[in-house]
This record gives C-alpha cells, structure tokens and sequence, in this order.
C-alpha cells in the first residue's frame, strides 16, 4: 500500500522522549537553545525584510520569486511539524500562545529540553511563514495597474498562516486531539494550493480562466484534487487511530485502523491510476508544455512516494523515513495542484491565446510596472 503523510504514523516505532529530569535545559556557548531559536528566527525575518526591497518595484520575476517561496514555506512547516511527532515533541510546549503557563519560552516545562526545543522551534518558524505571506501582498500591492485577482489570493495566505497559529493553540489545548491534529495538517494543504495558484497566476495576464487542454485532461485533473485531497484526509483519519500521535498521552480514534488503511491505500492507488492517465492524455492528447510536464513529474513523484511507502512499511517506520514521506507527500500535493493549473490560462476580455502558444507552454505574462 501507499502511505500518506498521516499513514507513516500508524507504527509505534518512535523515538524514545527523554525524560523530564534526564536533561534541564540545553545551552550553547552560555545560551539555551530557545534562545538559539529566536535568534534564527529573527535573523530569518530580518533577512527577508532586507530582500523585500525587491518589493517596491516588483517585476514579473521577483513576484514569481516571493510566490514560491510561499510554496516553499508553507509546504516546509508541515515538514516540521511531522518532526514534532515522531519525536512525542507535541507537547512540548504544554500552553498557547505561551509556551508555560508562565512563560512565552520553554522554561520548566516538565518535558525534556530537547522535546520543548524542537515544539518550540516549530512555532518561531510561523513567524517567517508569515513575514513571506505579508512580503508578497504588499508586492501585489505595489503593481500597477494592481491585479484584483492575485490581490484575493494574496491576501488570504496572511490570514491563513494567522488561523494557523490559532488552530495549533487548539490542538495543543485539547492536548492534541486528533481532530485538531488533522484539521492542522489539512489547513496546511489547502494554503499551499492557494500559493501555487498565486505563483501559476502571477504568470499570467489577468483576466478569465480557460481550458487550454483537451476536456478529459480537465476533468481528471480536477479528479486528482478532489481524489488527492480525500487522500490527505484518510490519511489524517489514520493518524489519529494510530500509535504515534505526537504524545504518549494523546487521546486517539477507537477507529478499526486496518480498515482505515485499506481505504487510504485504495485512494493511494486510485491517485496512481489517476497521475498515469493525465499522462497518457496529455502526451497523446496534444497538451501544451506545461501539462505535459507538470503530469510526468506528478507521476514520478507517485511513485517514487509508492517506494517510500513500502520501504518505510518494510523497515518498520524509521524516523528519517517518516519525515521525508511527509515532504513527499506535500510535493505530490504541490504537483497536483500544478497539473490542474496547467490546463487552465488566464485571457483578457476580446482576447485569445494561439494554439501555438498553448503547445509552446508560453503564459504570456505582462511585466509589472515600477510601483508607486
């Protein structure tokens, strides 16, 4: 079977949690290590602060640039997050937005150090999750003529990044139910299909969608959302009857966690199915550039996530594996929100793109103008 982001967690092969008395605080050159992690973070927002200069006269490149770092981070911090639970790091940090009841930082938490620090270090990174989303809407503000439609997605990844944090206070709250835990992870995906929808769009002049693939490449992208997306969730589902869940303490799902697998494992395959017909479609169909593309390396990335699965599942979900299954699975989502851009291109009222240009893959992106 395939194992999803949530699926690796159905074993209870995990790092052992250091006990709270085995290690007190860990310091660096006199430092603790929260003190380390605020550093960093602030180094990271104040490096991206200096690098938004590119912002006040935003170009096509450097629009594109700041979309996709979107992409990146919002992708990344699911990544991390999948640390914090092979590692029992969940609650770390047992309060929220404090990291104690008396304390923003980790401070006589009643976990070990290191859990605290790796709990702890996953919430700074939200800060630079959100320094990129803020950075690239004041871009979209900056274009002139500004783009009402980049505007709407731009203006969203903020808030998202900001519910974020607020569903993370929740699941720390309900001592990371796993409802929380999947509502978490869920938000997660649907903010990265909306920066790859910002980083596809910016591409391309504004205007109305349309269909620049044969119909049935359309509708099995549309497919691989929708199969994509019940995926992710059944994996969450399986998360949550499973072992692992990010804290010994953790409640669970009295679900029967065989029959959740076989379901996850059936959507798995059906999204296989899925990626080797855009393929088929889009080589033999004619699509453009970007289709073609975009469909090949969805289906690589399947695959090679097919691999991981069942080397994880055979080696009895190593950590290390655990972990980079997460980041493939956010890079099979990532491909399969490109692949349904991809048969899509924005036009301009009265105008149409040639055939030449949709087979050539260009996205006849226009060139911001300097901002105010």
């Amino acid at each position: 079977m395939f194992a999803s982001p949530a699926a690796v967690t159905t074993a209870a092969h995990t790092l052992p949690p250091l006990a709270a008395d085995e290690i007190d605080d860990i310091v660096l050159l006199g430092v603790p290590l929260w003190g380390w992690q605020i550093a960093v973070a602030l180094v990271g927002v104040l490096a991206l602060a200096l690098l938004a200069r590119t912002i006040w006269n935003p170009t096509s490149r450097s629009l594109r640039a700041w979309a996709l770092g979107n992409v990146a981070v919002n992708a990344g911090i699911a990544v991390t997050g999948a640390t914090v639970r092979v590692t029992s790091s969940g609650l770390g940090c047992s309060e929220w937005p404090k990291c104690t009841p008396d304390s923003f930082v980790p401070i006589d938490t009643g976990h070990a150090a290191l859990n605290a620090a790796i709990e702890f270090g996953n919430r700074t990174l939200t800060f630079v999750v959100l320094a990129v989303a803020v950075i690239t809407l004041i871009a979209v503000l900056r274009m002139t003529p500004r783009r009402k439609d980049l505007f709407r997605l731009a203006v969203i990844i903020p808030f998202g990044v900001l519910g974020q944090g607020v569903v993370g206070g929740i699941t720390v709250w309900t001592d990371l139910h796993p409802a929380s835990v999947a509502t978490h992870f869920l938000l997660s995906m649907v903010m990265v299909f909306i920066t790859v929808a910002l980083y596809v769009r910016c591409q391309e002049p504004e205007g109305r969608p349309r269909i620049v693939v044969g119909p049935m490449l359309h509708t099995v992208s549309i497919g691989l959302v929708v199969v994509g997306f019940l995926l992710l969730i059944a994996g969450t589902v399986v998360t949550g009857t499973g072992p692992h869940g990010g804290d010994a303490a953790a409640p669970r799902w009295a679900l029967d966690l065989p029959s959740v697998t076989r379901v996850h494992s059936a959507l798995a395959w059906l999204t296989l199915v899925g990626a080797a017909a855009a393929v088929i479609l889009a080589f033999r169909g004619g699509a453009g550039a970007p289709a073609r593309r975009n469909s090949a390396i969805l289906l690589v990335i399947v695959l090679l996530q097919g691999v991981l699965g069942y080397t994880q599942y055979a080696l009895e979900l190593p950590e290390a594996l655990v972990v980079l299954h997460v980041l493939g699975s956010g890079l099979t989502w990532v491909a399969i929100s490109r692949l349904y851009f991809a048969t899509t291109r924005l036009t301009p009222p009265g105008e149409e793109v040639s055939e030449e240009a949709d087979r050539a893959g260009e996205r006849s992106s226009v060139e911001p103008a300097p901002g105010r």
